[in-house]
């Protein structure tokens, strides 16, 4: 007499042709699901390591105040909307640079992060020195290196005058210039 696949199944036997296509099924289902995660893994990586070829430099010329409301010889910290916002940036699209009017016609701007690792640098107008509270490093007026790990001086924003008010070039945070 034969068995029925029930027994087979139940003795150890070779499975029934059922459960042989579920097996293919689940294993199949598996690689699929497996490929979909590798993508989803895979892509943002290779965008990333990519973007630095294809990327497009968003300077923008951002007024800042008009020439008027700025001191000769002083050091004044200025916002403004950073170049490449995105649509949920929120207050982190918002950010500062240094200005210093040198003379009547003449602006110069500096980064407000430190070249050592990007902390924020206070102008101390006492000393005339920019100082950074993370590491202690000291810039002078110029944006020079004074003192301590800065390995470079204060990055510089190019700087004009435009009816009246002063532009910053602005560009996606780092300044690489």
């Amino acid at each position: 007499m034969k068995e029925t696949n029930a027994e087979n199944n139940s003795t150890g036997c070779p499975a029934s042709t059922a459960e042989l296509s579920r097996r293919k099924f689940l294993a199949r289902l598996s690689l699929a699901v497996g490929s979909v995660g590798a993508v989803i893994v895979t892509v943002p990586v290779v965008g990333f390591l990519l973007a630095p070829f294809f990327e497009r430099r968003q300077e923008v010329w951002r007024s800042v105040g008009k020439v008027e409301s700025f001191k000769i010889g002083e050091t004044t910290a200025v916002q403004y909307e950073d170049a490449s916002p995105l649509p949920w940036a929120g207050v982190t699209a918002r950010s500062a640079a240094w200005l210093r009017r040198v003379n009547a016609d003449t602006f110069i701007a500096f980064s407000i992060n430190c070249t050592h690792l990007g902390c924020p640098v206070r102008w101390l107008a006492e000393a005339n020195l920019f100082m950074c509270p993370c590491h202690g490093g000291v810039y002078y007026q110029d944006g020079t290196v004074a003192a301590g790990p800065p390995p470079l001086p204060l990055p510089r924003y190019p700087v004009r005058v435009k009816d009246g008010d002063v532009q910053i070039q602005t560009a996606p945070i780092p300044i690489t210039k």
